[in-house]
């Protein structure tokens, strides 16, 4: 069974071929802890949760993919909650969207858990799912809030589901949980944060044009041993910026279901990838039904 991250243990130990992995659970242990600490103990640092909160009574965030909803449900959202939705969009437009879906979102230590088990086992999944299917959703939850006049992903989100059988214990929060958890290791690799979840459609939508970005700076020196293909949730977006480099394509990740997520920098061996911006690359590619290949917008790329 192959170990993908094997030869960066033995080149540069364990710490560093783990450090992106460490730093996004201290990340979303830290924001559950954050959240949790009221209920549980309480401290009430933030009150509220992903959707919308109040830190230190000062600082109002809020899900601006809920405040849209919100608005097409003809309900007008408070000023502190439209100061916060604009806060929350400016951060992720700037440092990329989907950051949520890697940093943040607790349910992606569940989808994480199920992709390490499909590795453990060897298993393959039964069926693959059209990455579009995320984007329909996205739309369909509009149409519902406009037509029902709620905010209608709360009704199934498992974020919030999650969030709130931590604190009460619903059990049908832990089977929305657990069916996620099922669906990835057993049926279709990464299909909820990958094919299903609306939030990570919405989310690549709003970080398209992010600054940060993982760049293939050392892309001459793959050997090709597919370790950060094996790693990545959306392993599609890699190729374009690893083998690019003979038809001009820049060795930015510009695919906006890139996650920022830093494991192929943390199982690279050959110190490939970095962090860095999106200049000197060709053009950003939006999630079609092909994988993400397609391009979302041409414009002139910035080369050095």
């Amino acid at each position: 069974m192959k170990m993908p991250g094997r030869d960066a243990i033995v080149a540069h130990g364990w710490l560093r071929a783990h450090r992106f992995l460490i730093a996004r659970r201290a990340s979303q242990a830290g924001m559950l802890a954050l959240f949790l600490l009221g209920p549980w103990a309480g401290l009430w640092i933030v009150k509220g949760n992903l959707n919308s909160s109040l830190t230190l009574g000062v600082l109002p965030l809020t899900d601006p993919y809920v405040l849209l909803q919100s608005l097409a449900a003809r309900h007008w959202p408070e000023t502190t909650a439209i100061v916060g939705a604009a806060i929350v969009a400016v951060f992720y437009a700037l440092i990329g969207g989907r950051v949520y879906c890697a940093w943040v979102c607790p349910v992606n230590l569940v989808t994480d858990a199920a992709a390490w088990l499909r590795r453990r086992l060897g298993l393959h999944g039964v069926s693959r799912l059209a990455r579009a299917t995320r984007q329909w959703l996205l739309l369909v939850t509009f149409a519902v809030s406009a037509v029902a006049g709620v905010v209608a992903w709360e009704a199934v989100n498992p974020v919030s589901l999650l969030h709130r059988g931590l604190i009460f214990g619903v059990g049908f929060a832990w089977a929305v949980v657990l069916a996620v958890f099922l669906l990835d290791a057993f049926v279709s690799p990464r299909s909820w944060c990958g094919h299903l979840c609306p939030v990570g459609a919405f989310y690549g939508w709003l970080g398209s044009r992010s600054l940060l970005r993982v760049r293939a700076e050392r892309r001459a020196d793959c050997n090709d041993c597919g370790d950060c293909y094996d790693v990545c949730p959306e392993p599609q977006v890699i190729r374009p910026a690893l083998k690019g480099a003979a038809s001009g394509v820049g060795p930015a990740i510009l695919d906006v279901a890139c996650t920022n997520c830093g494991r192929c920098l943390d199982v690279c061996s050959k110190d490939v990838f970095v962090f860095g911006t999106r200049f000197s690359s060709t053009a950003p590619l939006a999630d079609g039904p092909d994988g993400g290949t397609r391009p979302l917008f041409t414009y002139h790329s910035i080369q050095k």
